[in-house]
C-alpha cells in the first residue's frame, strides 16, 4: 500500500502518471483493490480474466494511475464485445443498443490519494479507448455504501444516469467466493446502482 506514512506530503496531479493496465501491475492492483473494497474482491484469476476482457481489436480500455512506482488507482473496463448483461442489468431501459455498451467493472483510488482527480482521469481515459473499440456508452454498478455515497456522486458528476437500484448486489460473492465486504458484518447486503454513461 502506498503512502502509509501520514507525514508524507501529498503528491500533486503532475506527479501521477497514467498507463494502460499490464500484467506487471497486477500485484499492486490486487493489493489496492482488496484494501479498499474488502478481502478477495480481486484475485489473480479474476484479474487475469478482467484483463482479457479489457481488449477489443488489440485495444485495451483498462488503466492504472502510478505515483513513484506504486499503483495508486485503477479502472477496469470490459470492452463492449467482452461481456454480457446479467440479472443485475436492465438493457430494455438503456438508451443505447446493448451490444455497444462497455462495462466499467471497477474504479479504485487509494484513500490517501483522493481529491487529485485520479478517478475522473481514469474514467476519461477508459472512455476514450472504449470509443475507439466501438462503444457508445458504459454501464457500471455503483456501490451505494461507499463513504458519503461518494461513488454515486462521482459517477453522476461525470454524466452517469441511474437506471435501477439492485439490493444485495454483492451477496453471492460474499457467500460463495470469499468476498469480505468492508461495511457489512457477515454476508454483504450492500445495494448497487445500475448506472449508464453515454459517450
Amino acid at each position: 500500500m502506498t503512502n502509509k506514512n501520514n507525514n508524507m506530503a501529498k503528491p500533486q496531479k503532475s506527479d501521477i502518471t497514467y498507463v494502460q493496465l499490464a500484467p506487471e501491475h497486477f500485484e499492486g492492483v490486487i493489493t489496492l483493490g482488496n484494501y479498499v473494497h474488502g478481502d478477495n474482491y480481486l484475485t489473480d484469476d479474476l484479474l487475469n480474466e478482467y484483463y482479457r476482457k479489457s481488449f477489443h481489436n488489440d485495444v485495451n480500455a483498462s488503466w492504472v494511475a502510478v505515483n513513484e512506482g506504486h499503483i495508486v488507482g485503477f479502472r477496469l473496463t470490459f470492452a463492449h464485445s467482452q461481456w454480457q448483461p446479467d440479472k443485475w442489468c436492465t438493457p430494455d431501459n438503456w438508451p443505447v443498443e446493448p451490444s455497444l455498451v462497455c462495462y466499467f467493472k471497477c474504479n479504485t483510488v487509494a484513500p490517501a490519494m483522493q481529491g487529485l482527480g485520479i478517478g475522473s482521469s481514469l474514467l476519461r481515459k477508459s472512455i476514450e479507448l472504449a470509443k475507439v473499440q466501438g462503444a457508445k456508452a458504459g454501464l457500471a454498478h455503483i456501490w451505494l455504501a461507499s463513504p458519503g455515497n461518494s461513488a454515486f456522486k462521482y459517477f453522476s458528476k461525470n454524466g452517469g444516469e441511474l437506471i435501477k437500484k439492485h439490493p444485495d448486489k454483492w451477496r453471492y460473492p460474499s457467500i460463495h467466493e470469499g468476498y469480505d465486504c468492508p461495511v457489512c458484518e457477515g454476508y454483504c447486503e450492500c445495494e448497487g446502482a445500475e448506472m449508464l454513461l453515454k459517450f
